[in-house]
């Protein structure tokens, strides 16, 4: 299984989300630092959950990137979160 694969799989159990995208950037990020040639390596995740209703911006960021931290320690250089409750704009 590839790393957009696990980061999927992750977020789906722990936030049963009704929206989820988690998309591969790393083509967009060849030569920049963290890139090294290596595919899998800059992520954006859209994800919109009830677990983040009454949460601030910080606090969802801080449950999505505790949960992915093996995958931010190993070859994921960067990481760009859009976190919702459902009804949010």
């Amino acid at each position: 299984m590839g790393t957009q694969d696990t980061i999927t799989q992750k977020l789906r159990e722990a936030f049963t989300p009704e929206s989820l995208d988690v998309i591969d950037e790393s083509n967009l990020h060849e030569g920049h630092a963290g890139h090294a040639g290596r595919s899998e390596t800059h992520f954006r995740v859209n994800i919109v959950s009830a677990a983040f209703a009454g949460k601030s911006r910080v606090d969802r960021h801080r449950l999505v990137n505790d949960l992915l931290a093996p995958e931010l320690k190993g070859g994921v250089h960067a990481l760009a979160i859009k976190a919702k409750a459902p009804g949010e704009a």
